[in-house]
């Protein structure tokens, strides 16, 4: 059974940092494309940040260098480095897994994956 645990989320003040981590046991994160996505009270659920089993990441315009994604395949954990933080990055933070054979691909919520339980992330101004 796969499990994906996300830690790292709190109260933090704007201008602040935060890292994110997800932990995965059930299945090895090198096989998988992987994904952090953030939802906000009355909002849908957005992607920030993925990364492809090569090492390929893109990012939400909105954080783009201020976020970065990495994983530590020895770990088998996923992390987002969330720098000079915004009142608006307040969110429930979701990491996502998916399987795929490809190196260069992207998660795509449209296919079978797994999702974490979340971790709020709260930045106060």
């Amino acid at each position: 059974q796969v499990q994906l645990v996300e830690s790292g989320g709190g109260l933090v003040q704007a201008g602040g940092s935060l890292r994110l981590s997800c932990a995965a046991s059930g299945t090895i994160l090198s096989n998988n494309a992987m994904g952090w996505y953030r939802q906000a009270p009355g909002k849908q659920r957005e992607l920030v940040a993925a990364t492809t089993r090569g090492g390929i990441t893109k990012y939400a315009d909105s954080v783009k260098g201020r976020f970065t994604i990495s994983r530590d395949n020895a770990k088998n954990t996923v992390y987002l480095q969330m720098n000079t933080l915004k009142p608006e990055d307040t969110a429930v933070y979701y990491c996502y897994a998916q399987s795929v054979s490809s190196w260069y691909v992207f998660p795509a919520e449209g296919r079978q994956g797994y999702w974490g339980q979340g971790t709020q992330v709260t930045v106060s101004s």
